[in-house]
């Protein structure tokens, strides 16, 4: 006989709700239902992702495992904006080490974390182009970031990314000339200065 637990099953999201879910973006709540799984009934979140045209099934009790999460809020969404706007200390120049530490990012779905990524990997690629893994982890944070940034503000995802894409160029160049002016000022030696006794 089949165990119920639907009754014993809190729901975080409900029907019609925008959720996140990482690596993948946006997604809705389409509906909760019941369904058998080995003699027990579970509850399930059926989720239709927009941005793959995929609808999955999760687990009512493993979606905060899985880190699917409400869409942030106008706060939240605008801070994400500000961290890419702050100036960025690049990190290892072994991209397979520093393609693993951004894909973690990713994984953990946070938007200051999809947010850093995209501030990583926009900078690095201005240094020298990225391997082609790189730039597809690049091409799913901006994706991931633009989609849930445009959905929290109620914008259209062209404004975002091209708001998105003007401030890391703001940075880009305020670093470009920090570090110009930087070289500048460095002494250089003059042999001219320098007493030749015979």
């Amino acid at each position: 006989m089949a165990k119920s637990s639907k009754t014993k099953q809190k729901t975080t999201f409900q029907q019609d709700q925008e959720v996140v879910y990482p690596l993948q973006g946006v997604g809705k709540v389409i509906s909760i239902e019941e369904r058998n799984f080995r003699g027990e009934d579970l509850l399930y979140y059926i989720i239709y992702l927009e941005v793959s045209d995929m609808t999955v099934m999760v687990p009512v009790d493993k979606a905060e495992e899985l880190g699917i999460r409400a869409i942030v809020n106008k706060k939240e969404a605008d801070a994400a904006l500000k961290l890419i706007t702050e100036d960025y200390e690049p990190v290892t120049a072994d991209w397979k080490m520093r393609y693993q530490m951004n894909h973690d990012l990713l994984k953990q779905g946070s938007v200051k974390d999809i947010a850093t990524v995209v501030r990583a990997l926009y900078h690095r690629s201005k240094v020298k182009e990225l391997p082609i893994l790189e730039r597809k982890l690049f091409d799913s944070a901006l994706k991931l970031l633009v989609d849930e940034v445009g959905f929290s503000l109620n914008k259209p995802k062209a404004e975002v990314e091209k708001n998105i894409f003007e401030k890391l160029n703001v940075v880009h160049e305020r670093q470009a000339a920090a570090a110009s002016a930087k070289a500048a000022s460095m002494p250089v030696d003059d042999d001219d200065d320098l007493d030749e006794e015979f």
